[in-house]
């Protein structure tokens, strides 16, 4: 059995995603696949792998997780699932986190090491969904606007557009935490209204249902929604222009930036992610079979993981 990992970015329509497979969970136990969503992950089954307030100090809860995990994994087995699906975007942090840091998800190595003892190297695929640097910070706003975060001020945003942190940093840190595992990056630009085409490259067992494949949960809220919320709880919606439509915080002069980084993201993974991360652009069906094995990984992964270490 395959155990995969879906583990966001947020934003990048994870929600949209682990809707779709829990709409079509009874057509995807047809095909041998079974998955652990959120109702899952975030019932008591993963507790203890990043600590809780608890008694028990943070490695006896780490160990009890990791035998938890290791059961209902056993139990999938047993069950002639042929693929496990993980998905959660907690796995890598809170987006609340990234605001209050100005940075993208700069504890993701130390979260996702964890994760990997508690999954006892049963791990086979790992997958990463990213997002261009100005949508992504748009949308991570404009949600914290509405879930009670103030509108951000003039050197807020300038930091965001500034940040030296960028995905290629995440993608080698969870490479390092996740040493065997093949990493795949999906940018949402072509993969986040496509969760059917997302989960065929995941299992490598062909065509996946269509049905709730473009059902869209969990978007951000639009100017005139936000307006209306940051008014209803007293405040002033003081930086929120007026007009219909998204909310784009940013300046031209930082749009620029952030769409330059995004590219040298993009240019650093087809140049080969040096050999720690695959970037999948492709959207056609995947034939049965077609997905490599860990064994099969690019060459020079094991090396490049190491120097990462002893940098």
């Amino acid at each position: 059995m395959d155990v995969v990992l879906h583990i966001g970015a947020h934003r990048t329509a994870t929600t949209t995603f682990q809707a779709y497979l829990a709409e079509n969970r009874v057509a995807l136990a047809r095909k041998g696949i079974t998955v652990w969503g959120p109702k899952q992950t975030r019932d008591g089954l993963l507790t203890g792998v990043i600590p809780v307030d608890s008694p028990r100090p943070p490695q006896e809860q780490l160990d009890r997780a990791r035998a938890r995990v290791a059961i209902n994994i056993a139990r999938e087995r047993r069950a002639g699932a042929k693929v496990l699906v993980i998905s959660d975007e907690n796995m890598i942090g809170a987006p609340r986190r990234c605001l209050r840091q100005g940075r993208l998800y700069s504890d993701i190595g130390q979260r996702m090491a964890r994760f990997a003892h508690a999954l006892d190297g049963q791990v086979t695929r790992a997958y990463l969904s990213i997002r261009s640097h100005e949508s992504f910070w748009a949308s991570v706003l404009s949600y914290g606007v509405a879930r009670g975060h103030r509108v951000p001020d003039t050197a807020t945003l300038e930091a965001l557009a500034a940040s030296p942190r960028l995905w290629r940093d995440v993608v080698l840190d969870v490479a390092c935490a996740l040493p065997g595992v093949k990493l795949t990056v999906m940018p949402y630009e072509i993969f986040g209204g496509l969760p059917e085409r997302m989960l065929e490259h995941m299992t490598g067992l062909g065509p996946m249902p269509r049905a709730h494949a473009r059902e869209w949960m969990n978007q951000a809220p639009n100017l005139p929604q936000l307006r209306r919320i940051v008014k209803d709880r007293g405040g002033a919606p003081a930086g929120l222009p007026e007009g219909p439509g998204k909310w784009q915080p940013f300046d031209d002069t930082a749009l620029r930036d952030m769409r330059e980084a995004y590219a040298d993201d993009l240019y650093w993974l087809r140049a080969g992610a040096e050999g720690l991360a695959q970037l999948t652009e492709e959207t056609g069906p995947v034939k049965t079979g077609t997905t490599p094995r860990p064994d099969q990984r690019k060459r020079g992964q094991d090396d490049g993981i190491e120097n990462r270490r002893l940098a």
